[in-house]
């Protein structure tokens, strides 16, 4: 058995940006910072990771219009790590490690420097996640699933 399963907890290093393939597929890729913290021999040390994330569909759509630089968002995808040969020294592989996003959460508006708090609740596309988690007890996390399948419609977000 195997698990490719993630959730990070960050705030956008930049606003997301939306693309549409060849296909007319619409892709959005942006990225997350989250802090790690820990005590060494008395003094409190920190650590900043970036993660690159791409959502595709319905959900990049969601993410390019809702998604702003500096706001709180959970995510829930997998790691995919992709190579290419370098086109001037063939002898090189390249790398690179992406979160695809197969769920998000975004924390309140006040969280990352918007308008106003939010009352999000879900609705029957969007559900509420079971890792949802609350920032405060009247802010609590907005929450978007990636819907598979189905349509959604932006009448159908409550924000």
């Amino acid at each position: 058995m195997n698990l490719n399963k993630i959730f990070l907890l960050g705030r956008l290093t930049r606003d997301p940006e939306l693309r549409q393939t060849p296909a007319g597929q619409s892709v959005c890729t942006f990225s997350i910072a989250t802090n790690r913290t820990w005590m060494d021999q008395g003094q409190k040390q920190e650590k900043v990771e970036f993660h690159n994330i791409v959502a595709w569909g319905k959900l990049a759509e969601i993410c390019h219009q809702y998604l702003t630089k500096g706001r709180l968002v959970l995510i829930e995808g997998r790691i995919e790590t992709r190579n290419w040969q370098d086109k001037t020294h063939p002898e090189i592989k390249h790398y690179k490690t992406d979160i695809v996003a197969e769920g998000m959460q975004m924390g309140p508006k006040s969280a990352g420097g918007g308008e106003g708090g939010s009352d999000f609740q879900g609705g029957e596309r969007a559900p509420r996640a079971p890792f949802a988690t609350k920032q405060k007890e009247d802010q609590p996390m907005e929450t978007v699933q990636y819907p598979g399948e189905d349509d959604i419609k932006p009448e159908d977000i409550q924000f």
